[in-house]
C-alpha cells in the first residue's frame, strides 16, 4: 500500500468525531487538535490510541494546523496525505481511487471525491456549485444523459473537505499560506496549484460524507465584526491570487476610500465616517500582508511547512 497518511484538524468536534475517525481506520490518522474545549482530545486517547495526536495549547487555523500535520506526515515517509474535514467521512475505497486516478493523471495536483451531504443521499449543496456548468460543462451532463464517465473532472475549486494532496505538489506549491486563519486557505491553495501548472479535479467513482446541512448561516449585519471578518477574507482571496497582477486595484481602493472619508467629514455624516474608519484600517493592516503573501508564494520553492 502506498504510505498515505490521513490528516484531521479537529476542534471541538465531537458531534462527528467517531463517525470520521472510523471512516479513517485503513490508514495512519494525524489528528491535530485546535485546542478543543469538549471531550474530542479524551475520545481519540482513548478510542483511537493508534492515531497522532498533535494537540495545540491555541487555536491555529484550519491551514496551519493541517501545515503540522502535513510536516508529520512528510517526516513519516508519507507520499500522499488527504487532508479530511472532522465532519465529514469517507466511503469505501475512496483514497484508493483516488490515488489511482492520480497516478495515470499527474497532472492534477488535488484530487477529491464527490461530495455527498450527511446522509448520503444527495450532492452537498456547496460541492454542487463546485462542479456546475461554469467549473465544469461536462459533469452533470454526463450524469444525467448516463454518458461515459471521464476518470477526473477539472474543476476551477474544490472545497478542502477532502483533499488528496501528493509529496510532488507539496514540495512544489507548499502548505497553507497563514495569512489565511479560516475560510479562504482552501481558494488560495487553489490558487497557486493553477499558478505552477497543475490541475485540481474531482473524482465521480470515490465519495465522501460531508455531514454539514444542519449547521444554520448567520445572517451577517452590515458593518458588524462578522461582517469585516467576511470582507477581509474576500479580499485576502482576491488579491492574493498571484495568478492575476490586481494588487493595485487593492491600493486604488484604499485611495478612493481615504477620499470618501473626506467628503463624509465635510457633509458631517458621521455613519459613514466610523464605517470608512474601519475598512480603511482593515486594508492599511491587510495590503503589507497580502504583499508579503504574494512575494513569499511567487518565488516559493519550499513550502511553508517544515521537514
Amino acid at each position: 500500500m502506498t504510505n498515505t497518511h490521513i490528516i484531521i484538524v479537529t476542534y471541538n468536534g465531537m458531534t462527528w468525531l467517531e463517525k470520521c475517525l472510523a471512516s479513517s481506520k485503513n490508514y495512519p490518522v494525524v489528528v491535530v487538535d485546535n485546542h478543543s474545549s469538549d471531550e474530542t482530545v479524551s475520545f481519540i486517547e482513548s478510542h483511537y490510541p493508534d492515531a497522532t495526536l498533535l494537540q495545540q495549547t491555541t487555536n491555529l487555523g484550519f491551514g496551519q494546523a493541517n501545515n503540522l500535520g502535513i510536516s508529520y506526515a512528510l517526516n513519516q515517509g508519507a507520499e500522499y496525505v488527504f487532508l479530511l474535514n472532522q465532519d465529514a467521512y469517507l466511503q469505501e475505497d475512496c483514497i484508493e481511487r483516488l490515488i489511482s486516478v492520480r497516478k495515470d493523471n499527474p497532472d492534477y495536483g488535488i484530487l477529491s471525491p464527490i461530495h455527498l451531504n450527511g446522509q448520503g443521499n444527495k450532492l452537498d449543496q456547496n460541492f454542487s456549485n463546485y462542479v456546475n456548468y461554469n467549473a465544469n460543462e461536462d459533469f452533470y451532463s454526463d450524469f444525467v444523459l448516463n454518458k461515459h464517465k471521464r476518470q477526473v473532472y477539472a474543476v476551477p475549486f474544490v472545497n478542502a473537505a477532502g483533499w488528496l494532496l501528493s509529496k510532488e505538489i507539496l514540495k512544489t506549491v507548499g502548505g497553507f499560506d497563514p495569512l489565511f486563519f479560516h475560510y479562504g486557505e482552501d481558494d488560495n491553495y487553489c490558487q497557486r496549484v493553477r499558478y505552477h501548472g497543475y490541475k485540481i479535479g474531482v473524482v465521480p467513482t470515490a465519495f465522501l460524507l460531508h455531514d454539514r446541512e444542519e449547521r444554520k448561516k448567520q445572517r451577517i449585519a452590515y458593518a458588524s465584526t462578522a461582517y469585516f471578518d467576511q470582507l477581509e477574507r474576500n479580499l485576502k482571496v482576491t488579491y492574493a491570487n498571484i495568478n492575476l497582477e490586481n494588487l493595485d486595484e487593492l491600493i486604488s481602493l484604499r485611495n478612493r476610500r481615504k477620499r470618501e472619508k473626506l467628503k463624509a467629514s465635510l457633509k458631517f455624516d458621521f455613519k459613514r465616517m466610523v464605517y470608512l474608519s474601519k475598512e480603511l484600517s482593515l486594508l492599511n493592516r491587510i495590503i503589507p500582508e497580502i504583499e508579503e503573501s504574494r512575494l513569499n508564494n511567487l518565488k516559493n520553492t519550499d513550502p511553508p511547512i517544515s521537514d
